[in-house]
């Protein structure tokens, strides 16, 4: 029994089915961007297409133009009033959905139609402003095969072509063209910006300032903010810390980047292990970097990065002249310790021990109390500091996402008082009072850990892993990190446990159900997502080299692509001739019928000519053979009922052409008995 949809729209219109089609077409194209953009425009977009979708049931009329305009002026009021502008990704996508949904609303020709058509290919285009996943290219693959069909409908106007046929029209014709788009992909030389679609999918991580609870709204973001491969054997997780902005200037509630770093003078330590790897940054808007801790030189960057310093600055910072909108793939290789600066000039010094005045009293009058300790009036930093970690260790501090608001003196409260905060409470802390102890110390943001299994060999790095930690400095020595965070969550840096966020709905269920069976999903979604990055997106010129290198070619360069390129297009453009030339002489079903037909008659005796229609052939039969014939007539009769009738058929009926070769044999074995030419015409022929 056929489904109740395809029976619906069987008894409908062709007009009222191809209307509906194309409606259901553009309602999967918009349904992304219409959960982006503001409220307003789902709730347009709705009305307006089931207005269409009703006026085609009911085959009423179309409404007048003024109200079209009427209400695209007003949507665009809407559109100013919400992005402040008419130009730009957002303002200029939220008018294109707009356009495309009143569009329907005046389909009253063909042309009107095909506007439709191209308009909403380019929507197709527009989704990848925002998204490149594979999530994206498959939910707009199902829209560009939906197009083609409503495309090849409209350009079958004769009878009620099924949409099943249209749609595997439609999926050969692009199955065609598939080559021509992979060689293209392969081949077709990646030419600067012009290549690269910029900010597509851009979130926001790390920032260049901190207040207390910002890296714990940070990390309540399940998502992954890069991917890394070791080659070799990995570093112990406890090691992974991924160095991002460094702040040391404090105004006693935020926390902020130096205007002004310099760039390192001093090489590392010689004789240090070194790990190579392979990070794939998501496009996070960063002004920095986050590698991996004892990153010396620069990276190798695919797609290049134009601004990108040679050597890290003397905070250990990798700091863009431009924020990074872009997927990028950096190969690196790190030695995981901290900045080599041996000296500390002296207005770095003022700067770093620098506290505001009159804040955090009580928390500098505990620091000049430890100070004043017997053991520790003499201490160097590194005693000092870990007595300080040591006191983390012995009271009962919590490590937690959600401490609550510091209102009024945020140190003094956490460090004194209510002791629950995530890293940054800890991190700001410490920095505190090592200053108020005399030593400089600075606050440093990033990444800490991954996740414990490697998907594809890459282990993933998420923001729920953003860290805060801090830097002292000891004579000799230089900076020496301390990461007080290890003192009260020691599994959260030996495993890289991080603190999850409570689950929603749909995570809930799924938890509730099988708790292995969410992770499973995820790691098989973000695994195939993985390899649509390393694959697909991250395919650059680098990789186009590597392959014409595999096919046999010697130092391949841009020219070689070109010629590579050239010499499968005219091949392509050749194998097409061919083919057209044998297509011009290929016979469709019906035209091989129609020669079996003329075939099996020329046995009677009977000339078809490609012009006789079957109730002319059926009429000359009966005229010429007889009654000998009639069961021939009728099954040429019968043929012609099938395919042009209501509802016509493509093909023949089941066990038609058997039947009509045993009625003409029977007919050849019964003697021939002409009727006269002036003879009445038979009925029904």
């Amino acid at each position: 029994m056929k489904p109740f949809a395809s029976r619906w729209l069987g008894s409908t219109s062709r007009e009222t089915r191809d209307t509906l089609f194309m409606l259901l077409v553009i309602g999967w194209t918009i349904a992304p961007h219409v959960l982006r953009l503001s409220p307003w425009v789902g709730a347009l977009c709705i009305v307006v297409l089931l207005w269409r979708g009703s006026l085609a049931l009911r085959q009423a009329p179309l409404p007048s133009r003024w109200w079209l305009v009427g209400t695209l002026a007003l949507a665009s009021g809407l559109t100013f009033w919400t992005e402040r502008t008419l130009i730009g990704k957002d303002a200029g996508v939220t008018l294109l959905v707009v356009l495309m949904a009143l569009k329907t609303l005046e389909l009253r020709a063909r042309r009107d139609a095909l506007v439709v058509f191209f308009l909403g290919f380019f929507l197709v285009l527009t989704q990848f402003l925002y998204s490149q996943s594979l999530a994206t290219a498959l939910t707009m693959g199902v829209s560009v095969w939906g197009w083609l069909t409503a495309l090849t409908l409209a350009h079958m106007p004769a009878g009620r072509p099924r949409l099943r046929e249209a749609a595997g029209l439609a999926g050969r014709a692009a199955l065609i063209g598939t080559p021509v788009m992979i060689a293209l992909f392969l081949l077709f030389p990646r030419i600067g910006p012009l290549w690269a679609m910029p900010g597509a999918g851009a979130r926001t991580g790390l920032s260049d300032s901190l207040e207390l609870g910002d890296v714990a709204e940070l990390a309540n973001d399940d998502s992954i903010a890069f991917r890394l491969r070791f080659e070799g054997q990995p570093p112990p997780a406890e090691a992974l810390y991924f160095r991002g902005p460094v702040l040391s200037d404090y105004d006693g509630q935020q926390w902020r980047v130096d205007a002004f770093t310099p760039p390192a003078l001093h090489a590392a330590e010689p004789g240090l292990p070194k790990y190579r790897y392979e990070m794939t940054l998501e496009p996070l808007r960063l002004l920095w970097l986050p590698l991996l801790e004892g990153t010396r030189d620069a990276p190798q960057a695919n797609p290049p990065l134009g601004n990108m310093p040679a050597r890290a600055d003397n905070s250990g910072q990798w700091r863009l002249l431009r924020p990074l909108t872009d997927r990028v793939v950096l190969r690196a290789e790190a030695d995981l310790q901290g900045p080599a600066a041996p000296t500390l000039r002296p207005f770095e010094r003022r700067s770093l021990l620098t506290l505001p005045p009159n804040r955090h009293p009580r928390t500098r009058a505990w620091a000049n109390e430890l100070r004043n300790q017997t053991e520790l009036r003499d201490a160097d930093p590194t005693t000092l500091a870990n007595a300080v970690l040591r006191h983390i260790r012995r009271q009962p501090y919590v490590y937690t996402l959600a401490p609550g608001n510091y209102l009024n003196d945020p140190v003094d409260e956490f460090w004194l008082d209510r002791r629950e905060g995530f890293c940054e409470h800890y991190a700001a802390s410490f920095v505190v009072i090592m200053r108020a102890l005399g030593v400089p110390a600075r606050i440093v943001t990033g990444y800490q850990g991954s996740d414990v299994l490697p998907v594809d060999g890459y282990y993933a790095v998420r923001q729920s892993h953003a860290h805060a930690w801090a830097e002292f400095w000891q004579a000799g020595r230089g900076w020496v990190r301390a990461d007080p965070t290890g003192s009260v969550a020691p599994e959260r840096i030996r495993r890289s446990l991080a603190l999850e966020a409570p689950p929603g709905f749909i995570a809930g269920a799924f938890q509730a159900v099988s708790p292995d069976l969410r992770q499973s999903l995820r790691r098989f979604a973000e695994a195939m997502d993985n390899r649509w990055n390393q694959w697909i997106l991250s395919y650059g010129k680098r990789q186009q080299f590597d392959l014409m290198s595999q096919l046999g070619m010697q130092s391949p360069d841009v020219l070689s692509l070109v010629r590579a390129l050239v010499v499968l297009l005219v091949a392509a453009g050749l194998a097409g001739a061919v083919w057209a030339w044998f297509d011009a002489r290929r016979q469709s079903p019906w035209q091989k019928l129609r020669q079996g037909i003329a075939h099996e008659l020329a046995r009677l005796g009977i000339d078809a000519k490609p012009s006789d229609t079957l109730a002319t052939l059926a009429q000359r039969l009966r005229r010429q053979r007889g009654a000998g014939a009639e069961a021939a007539a009728q099954a040429l009769l019968a043929l012609d009922l099938h395919r042009y009738g209501r509802p016509g058929h493509h093909g023949t009926p089941p066990g038609w052409w058997r039947g009509f070769r045993e009625a003409v044999a029977a007919a050849r074995a019964a003697p021939a008995q002409p009727i006269a030419p002036d003879a009445p015409p038979i009925i029904g022929a």
